[in-house]
């Protein structure tokens, strides 16, 4: 079930391939504009799929990090939103999760932390306890605070939490990106079947430089 479609030397590659199989479907969303009211949301960079000696290692998610750190930098220093998630739960909150899985990855466990390849106190980190995002997290509430109106989605995994937060997002009337090469999940198959379902009907599929020369564009 698990295998690396991701690496360093290929990402840029293979989402470019990705992309181009729902590219009829994106060139509805065409020209790309970024309003100024955007969040980056980073779901779930936790150690417990990054790590390789975890169960729940995703084979591909390193691959992603030096793109999500690129976004994070650009968001950063154009003063815009980033909020990540942390998934943690137990059997009080974690409903068909728990029975579905035989898991919960509750806040004790080391590998509930969020990577230390992210280190900042100046980002929002939200705990959730389910794939959505929006579900019972504050994450809403901070999104309207802060009056965005639209998300960029990335982290792990890509057709669980990534694309139900997308879907979620998109049902609240945010405007949503989702990043091809900024996502990553156990398999290839995965991935593209999410980029299949959202690109039809709920966000655009972009590539991490494509959001990065906008913002620049903004300068």
């Amino acid at each position: 079930m698990k295998e690396i479609y991701y690496s360093a030397e290929d990402i840029q590659r293979t989402a470019e391939g990705l992309l181009q199989k729902v590219g009829e479907l994106r060139a509805r969303h065409l020209p790309l504009n970024l309003p100024d009211r955007s969040a980056l949301l980073v779901l779930d960079m936790q150690q417990y799929f990054l790590d390789p000696d975890s169960h729940a290692f995703v084979p591909s998610a390193p691959a992603i990090i030096p793109g999500i750190k690129k976004l994070i930098a650009a968001y950063e220093m154009y003063n815009r939103l980033v909020v990540f998630t942390r998934h943690v739960n137990d059997i009080s909150n974690a409903g068909k999760m728990a029975t579905w899985w035989r898991d919960t990855i509750v806040g004790t466990n080391p590998l509930s932390q969020i990577s230390p390849h992210f280190m900042s106190e100046d980002w929002h980190v939200l705990t959730k306890s389910q794939y959505d995002a929006f579900l019972d997290s504050g994450l809403e509430e901070l999104l309207k605070i802060k009056s965005i109106e639209h998300v960029v989605v990335c982290g792990v995994m890509t057709h669980l939490c990534c694309e139900t937060t997308a879907r979620s997002a998109f049902m609240r009337g945010y405007d949503v990106w989702f990043a091809v090469d900024g996502s990553a999940t156990y398999n290839r198959d995965y991935h593209q079947a999410s980029l299949l379902n959202l690109s039809h009907g709920f966000a655009v599929p972009v590539l991490v430089n494509e959001v990065l020369a906008l913002l620049k564009d903004e300068e």
